[in-house]
């Protein structure tokens, strides 16, 4: 792996349940995100899986101090994000962006194209005059695929795989260094998600941005991940370089979760083995001890021995 761009520690995020109408009352606390420790290679795409609810979006908003975290530490390019504050961490934001998974509620309906991108540049510091912005919001709607017209028109005149290609314009206008990308092609058609991750991939290699994509289509995070870390009930159960985690997944909710990938190929798919959960799944608001998965692991095959330099509990 190459240098550390994000090295996240034990970090944690626990949300309160409130009870009672006049005191407010804490009843408890349900573990979104609890005791996650990962580190992001500087260029590098790390791709981040699970099914839905086990807090992968909790995660990637914590990262990027959306979220306070509970405990724990963040550190990107050496400095604790998590103990930022006020303007030191406003002017840290620039370097850290985030695609959201829905394209349309992400942006402003009531501002065009050109608004939202010169907002960033502005907020920023960045802003250079308004021939330079301008020439500055071209560069980027040709970069990411759309007309120079685009800039006139407001997010509702244009198609789901291009507001998400305008998403990603405004997350680029601030020139970042990480990308956190949550479910960036899964309200797209088929056709269009091939689309924004070639264009994804190719503003990578050009830019040497560093990506956390979080998906639960394991199809998807194979595509273009290095590393893949599989999540369940708040916690990292699985990590591995991407080719290896999808030909010989060690952990049985990771084999599972690939059981459940349909294979492109009728026969094959008729004969292969698909792995079904039996068991309890466990409420994030108590969590089991140990091993977070053995409650749900009745019934599924043991696997083999981890091999050497993956990460597995």
């Amino acid at each position: 792996m190459s240098e550390p761009l994000i090295e996240v520690d034990d970090l944690a995020v626990h949300f309160p349940m409130k009870r009672g109408v006049i005191l407010d009352r804490t009843v408890g606390h349900v573990y979104a995100v609890d005791g996650v420790s990962l580190t992001i290679g500087r260029g590098e795409t790390y791709g981040l899986v699970g099914e839905s609810g086990c807090g992968k979006s909790t995660l990637g908003r914590a990262i990027l101090r959306l979220v306070d975290p509970t405990r724990g530490s963040v550190r990107f390019d050496g400095t604790d994000v998590a103990g930022l504050r006020g303007e030191a961490l406003r002017r840290m934001r620039r370097r850290f962006q985030m695609v959201f998974q829905d394209p349309l509620s992400s942006l402003d309906p009531r501002q065009s194209v050109e608004s939202l991108l010169t907002e960033g540049l502005r907020a920023h510091g960045l802003s250079k005059g308004a021939d330079a912005d301008r020439a500055r919001l071209h560069e980027l709607i040709d970069a990411v695929g759309l007309p120079s017209g685009a800039l006139r028109r407001y997010p509702h005149e244009f198609s789901g795989g291009q507001r998400q290609r305008i998403g990603i314009a405004r997350a680029l206008c601030v020139e970042p260094d990480l990308i956190v990308a949550d479910e960036p092609v899964s309200a797209l058609d088929v056709s269009v998600q091939a689309q924004v991750l070639n264009l994804l991939g190719r503003l990578q290699s050009e830019l040497g941005l560093t990506y956390l994509v979080i998906a639960h289509d394991l199809a998807v995070v194979r595509h273009v991940s290095d590393r893949v870390g599989v999540m369940y009930l708040g916690g990292i159960v699985e990590e591995a370089p991407s080719p290896d985690l999808y030909a010989d997944p060690q952990h049985p909710y990771t084999r599972a979760l690939l059981s459940a990938v349909p294979v492109p190929d009728p026969e094959l798919e008729d004969r292969r083995e698909r792995i079904l959960l039996t068991g309890d799944l466990p409420s994030p608001a108590a969590p089991p001890s140990g091993c977070r998965f053995h409650t749900a692991a009745r019934g599924v095959s043991p696997t083999a021995a981890p091999t050497s330099g993956r990460s597995y509990g």
